[in-house]
């Protein structure tokens, strides 16, 4: 039972199925009937004109930023955005964009003051700041409507473009008790990551209008993101997206079983669980490592972070949380 994210996923039968029997055709010369019926299909699911299916999270966010973006432009993010902190540089490197990172708030929004403050000068000094990229869920943290909308008059205020880092935005839609056009409605373009809580092996979508999207196909296939018979891949995200979304509220209730256990161990401090993340610290990290190595032997794989962060998925039920917190339960008791 693997904790370490919800990108560990496996396809189910049903699933295997779907990407057995998927059409396929060239998706470069545009000719693959299950990519194209995918991009429309997601595409009006969240509300926008256009999608585009991509091989990863991170090329759809690169893809994004490089679209809104020109060679000396800067984004605002925030410090935890993974498309600044867990993307390998990709838009400074690849797409000559300067990142311009704020200070996340406790509930991980971005503060619109500081925002304001970071707004560069229009002057040939400074790079030119292009776009607001926001990311819900951050580190399992649900940015309310509320927030997005004003981030929307934010940045028609500064004359932004506004991108969401929407990986799990599916499990915001859920946490928050709307449908996912909601979510997506304040923003210019949209990622949605297939191979996270929603089990697709592999893929996410990016979402904008027409013209944004034509742009986008452009910098997929410079970043070699232009697969061929891509069907089988996209029939995968076609079940998780008709399947895979209201179990969602599982997860929830998973980690949130996870974490009301974990509370009740000596030395451990469970942070509020919002989603599917559970971050928990330990005050003898000695002992972590070692309670790391104890579970492995139990088949229980989890990362010895700073903090511990544990994740529920499609692939991790109830009884298995209650088997994790007994071996964890026998471990402290051998100490």
């Amino acid at each position: 039972m693997d904790f370490r994210s919800d990108t560990v996923t496996k396809p189910n039968l049903a699933m295997r199925k779907w990407m057995l029997n998927a059409p396929v055709g060239d998706d470069v010369y545009g000719d693959d009937p299950t990519v194209n019926a995918l991009e429309v299909r997601a595409a009006a699911q969240h509300g926008f004109d256009a999608g585009l299916f991509c091989s990863s999270g991170t090329q759809a966010n690169l893809i994004a930023l490089m679209t809104h973006c020109q060679r000396g432009d800067e984004y605002l993010c925030g410090q935890q955005a993974h498309n600044y902190k867990f993307e390998a540089g990709g838009a400074a490197v690849l797409g000559s964009i300067q990142p311009q990172p704020i200070e996340n708030e406790k509930d991980g929004t971005l503060c619109f003051n500081k925002l304001a403050a970071a707004i560069k000068p229009d002057d040939s000094h400074f790079a030119r700041t292009r776009l607001l990229s926001l990311e819900n869920t951050i580190n399992g943290k649900v940015l309310s409507l509320s927030y997005m909308r004003q981030a929307r008059l934010f940045a028609d205020q500064h004359r932004l473009a506004l991108h969401l880092d929407g990986a799990r935005a599916h499990n915001a839609a859920v946490a928050l008790g709307v449908d996912i056009k909601e979510v997506c409605a304040p923003f210019d373009s949209v990622s949605i990551c297939l191979s996270k809580g929603l089990g697709a092996p592999v893929g996410s979508l990016l979402f904008g209008s027409k013209t944004f999207i034509q742009q986008a196909r452009r910098w997929r296939k410079m970043l070699g993101g232009g697969m061929r018979q891509a069907g089988i891949l996209a029939a995968a995200g076609h079940y998780a997206l008709q399947h895979n979304i209201a179990r969602l509220a599982e997860d929830h209730a998973n980690a949130q079983r996870l974490a009301d256990g974990l509370a009740n161990f000596p030395n451990c401090h469970v942070s509020p669980v919002n989603t599917n993340l559970v971050f928990v610290r330990w005050e003898d990290t000695v002992y972590q490592s070692a309670m790391v190595r104890a579970m492995a032997e139990k088949g229980f794989i989890i990362n010895a972070g700073k903090p511990m962060r544990l994740v529920t998925h499609l692939n991790i039920t109830s009884d298995d949380i209650d088997r994790f917190l007994a071996e964890l339960d026998n471990f402290f008791a051998k100490k």
